[in-house]
């Protein structure tokens, strides 16, 4: 089996997971475990997401962290490009943007420090299974090339997977954020 085979029987098996997830609910323990993990921050610019059918929705926590931060959610800029990052508050105007998720009708550009990253899958070492498109390995390995940013995964519980196969292009999570709480990845040994 390829590479691209064993992510796509993973991504079936996550998406499986996530649907039943989501119709268990949990979204309040999720958000507060959110809010938890990112801390009481004041001053950063944080990227969200609009979350598209199953996704665990990270609105709360950002309409939340909007009071004393920027916030901001990923716009897709073109095929094999990184995301381009616009303003949102909870009165931004939305607009249909591509795959589904809504974006901002206007508003600044924005470099957040601070990303709530959606995914379909993850393992226990924080790697993270998109949908295959590369974007947010792209975008994190253009922040993390800038300077430190914090990239958390937002997903439930359900949608941990055992050892995913990371690529050389894969950007790892600094911690995965469930409704039972946070998941990071083991440290490196000591020399």
């Amino acid at each position: 089996m390829t590479l691209s085979e064993q992510k796509a029987a993973l991504r079936r098996d996550a998406y499986a997971a996530r649907q039943t997830a989501f119709a268990e609910g949990h979204g309040l323990a999720a958000t507060a475990a959110l809010l938890a993990e990112i801390g009481p921050v004041s001053g950063h610019v944080i990227s969200g997401y609009m979350p598209i059918r199953t996704e665990l929705d990270p609105i709360p926590a950002m309409t939340a962290l909007a009071a004393r931060n920027l916030v901001c959610v990923p716009v897709i800029a073109a095929k094999g490009k990184p995301l381009r990052f616009r303003e949102w508050t909870p009165a931004t105007e939305m607009v249909p943007g591509p795959f589904g998720a809504r974006i901002p009708a206007d508003g600044d550009w924005l470099e957040p420090d601070i990303l709530i990253v959606p995914l379909v899958g993850f393992d226990r070492a924080a790697n993270r299974l998109g949908y295959g498109g590369g974007f947010y390995d792209r975008t994190l390995a253009r922040l993390r090339a800038n300077g430190p940013v914090r990239a958390l995964g937002f997903a439930f519980a359900a949608q941990q997977l055992p050892p995913l196969p990371v690529e050389p292009t894969d950007q790892p999570l600094d911690a995965v954020v469930t409704e039972t709480g946070t998941i990071r990845p083991p440290e490196p040994p000591l020399p």
